[in-house]
């Protein structure tokens, strides 16, 4: 199954007093992850919404196993893990130290629509790029 990995270091900001990462600063972690997975396939999400796709979060869920820390060097790893013409699901992993300690997990639930609002129907060539095999299912 594809995924896409990218490094982020822990910025002071995203910490607490005691230099722990707040909680939701992982969901723009998970963000940077999921939209290099489209990029890495030749479909930034620009292009999905100069096509007039968008693909607006409906759910999401974490589980943090282990804190991370200022100054960390994290990698993140998304992957597709469901899809149809109109719903898709990421998995993540927020790991340390070269990837050896899994920090936290999580899933996105997203739906595709237009421009309104209303769900749309990703075309059949987008629907390859974005999930290969998971296009069919």
């Amino acid at each position: 199954m594809a995924e896409t990995t990218v490094s982020i270091r822990v910025r002071y900001a995203e910490t607490d007093q005691m230099g722990v990462v707040h909680h939701a600063a992982y969901l723009p972690w998970l963000e940077v992850a999921r939209t290099e997975y489209l990029r890495q396939r030749g479909l930034p999400y620009k292009t999905l919404e100069e096509q007039g796709i968008s693909m607006p979060v409906l759910k999401v869920e974490v589980e943090y196993l282990k804190p991370a820390l200022y100054d960390d060097l994290l990698s993140i790893t998304a992957k597709l893990e469901a899809a149809s013409a109109v719903r898709f699901q990421f998995a993540y992993e927020v790991r340390r130290d070269g990837g050896k300690t899994l920090l936290c997990r999580g899933r996105t639930f997203h739906a595709a629509t237009g421009r309104d609002g209303r769900p749309k129907r990703v075309p059949e060539e987008i629907m390859h790029i974005l999930g290969g095999d998971l296009a069919k299912s």
